[in-house]
C-alpha cells in the first residue's frame, strides 16, 4: 500500500475549505432575526385595538413570538411622557413603532427616526404627513378623519331628542384632534339652530367632574368626541350617561361593549387590522413616505335597543331606518 504525504500548501487549503464549510453550516442552521415591533396603544393585551393588530398580522402569516415580536408600552398621559416611551422603544432595537392617536404619532416622530405606522384622525392637518397620497415623511397609516363626523353625530342625536335645544359635547382641549371635532360640532349646532355646551376633560379627574355636571346641565343629549382618554374610560362614561337617562352618541362601535345607546363611526378593531398591512409592507422594505395613507371608508350607525328601553328613550322610526345595525 502506498501512502501520499500532504504538503503544507495542501494542509492550508484544506483548513480554509473546512472553515468555509463550517461557517456555511452555522449560517444555514441559524434562524433569521425575528422582527420586533414597538407598539404604543392602550391596553395592548386585551383591548380591541390590540386584538385588531394581532388579527391583521396573523392574516398576513405572522406568528407572534415566532416570526414577529410585539414590544408594547402603555402610552403616557403627556407629550413628554409619550416622547420618553417612544425613545425607550427605539433603544430596544424595534424595527418600527405602531401608534394609536395623533399625539402618540407626533411624539414618536419627534423622539425617533424609526418608521411610524399610525391610526389617527386627520394626519395632514396634524402635520404627520404632507398629503394622503404620498405622506413624504417617516410616517404613514390609517386616517379616521373623525372631525368630519362630529356634526353628523349631533344631527343623529337630535333625532332621538327632537324637543331639546341644548346638547353637550364632551371633549379634551389638550388634544388638537378634538379641537377640530369641536369646530365641526359648533358648525353643526349653528346649522341646526342648537346650543352647544362644551365639557372639557383632559384627564381622569376632570372626566369625573365633567360627568358630574351633566345631570344639572339641562341638556337633551351628549356627543362624545373621538379621544383616547374617553375610549380608555368608556365603561365609566357609559355608566354615568345611563344614569342620567339622556341619549348619547359615541364615536366608534367598540363603545358598545360598555353598554351605550348609539354610536356613529368606524370599527377601531377593523382599522387596526389595516394598520397591520402597513407593518408588513415596511418590514418588506417599503418606505413610509411612499405608502399612501388609507382613509377609513366604512362608518356605521349602531343602536342598542336594550339600552334605549332601560333608559326609557323613544327612538323615531327615521333613526331606526338609518341604522346599519340594531342590537336587540
Amino acid at each position: 500500500m502506498t501512502y501520499l504525504s500532504a504538503t503544507p500548501r495542501d494542509l492550508a487549503v484544506g483548513a480554509l475549505i473546512g472553515t468555509a464549510l463550517m461557517c456555511s453550516s452555522v449560517h444555514a442552521d441559524s434562524p433569521q432575526t425575528v422582527p420586533r415591533i414597538g407598539v404604543l396603544i392602550p391596553q395592548m393585551a386585551d383591548a380591541p385595538l390590540g386584538d385588531g393588530l394581532r388579527e391583521g398580522l396573523r392574516e398576513l402569516g405572522y406568528i407572534e413570538g415566532k416570526t414577529i415580536v410585539l414590544e408594547s408600552r402603555p402610552p403616557g398621559s403627556s407629550p413628554e411622557a409619550l416622547r420618553s416611551i417612544a425613545a425607550d422603544l427605539a433603544r430596544s432595537k424595534v424595527r418600527l413603532i405602531v401608534v394609536f392617536s395623533t399625539p402618540a404619532a407626533r411624539a414618536a416622530l419627534d423622539a425617533t427616526t424609526l418608521p411610524v405606522v399610525f391610526l389617527a384622525g386627520d394626519p395632514v392637518a396634524a402635520g404627520l404627513a404632507t398629503r394622503l397620497a404620498r405622506p413624504g415623511g417617516n410616517a404613514t397609516g390609517v386616517s379616521l378623519l373623525t372631525s368630519e363626523l362630529t356634526a353628523k353625530r349631533l344631527e343623529l342625536l337630535r333625532l332621538s331628542a327632537s324637543r331639546a335645544r341644548r346638547f353637550i359635547l364632551l371633549t379634551n382641549s389638550a388634544n388638537p384632534t378634538t379641537l377640530r371635532q369641536l369646530e365641526g360640532a359648533q358648525e353643526g349646532a349653528r346649522t341646526l339652530g342648537l346650543e352647544l355646551m362644551v365639557l372639557d376633560a383632559r384627564n381622569a379627574t376632570e372626566l369625573d367632574a365633567a360627568l358630574a355636571r351633566i345631570p344639572q346641565s339641562g341638556a337633551g343629549g351628549v356627543v362624545v368626541s373621538a379621544e383616547l382618554l374617553f375610549l380608555a374610560n368608556r365603561a365609566r362614561i357609559a355608566r354615568a350617561l345611563r344614569e342620567t337617562r339622556l341619549p348619547a352618541i359615541f364615536p366608534a362601535t367598540e363603545y358598545h361593549d360598555a353598554g351605550v345607546f348609539m354610536s356613529y363611526g368606524p370599527s377601531l378593531k377593523q382599522a387596526m387590522r389595516r394598520v397591520a398591512v402597513y407593518v408588513d409592507k415596511i418590514l418588506k422594505g417599503a418606505k413610509p413616505g411612499d405608502l399612501p395613507i388609507e382613509q377609513v371608508a366604512k362608518v356605521e350607525l349602531v343602536i342598542d335597543l336594550r339600552v334605549a328601553r332601560a333608559q326609557s328613550l323613544e327612538i323615531p322610526e327615521e333613526l331606526l331606518l338609518r341604522a346599519d345595525e340594531v342590537i336587540r
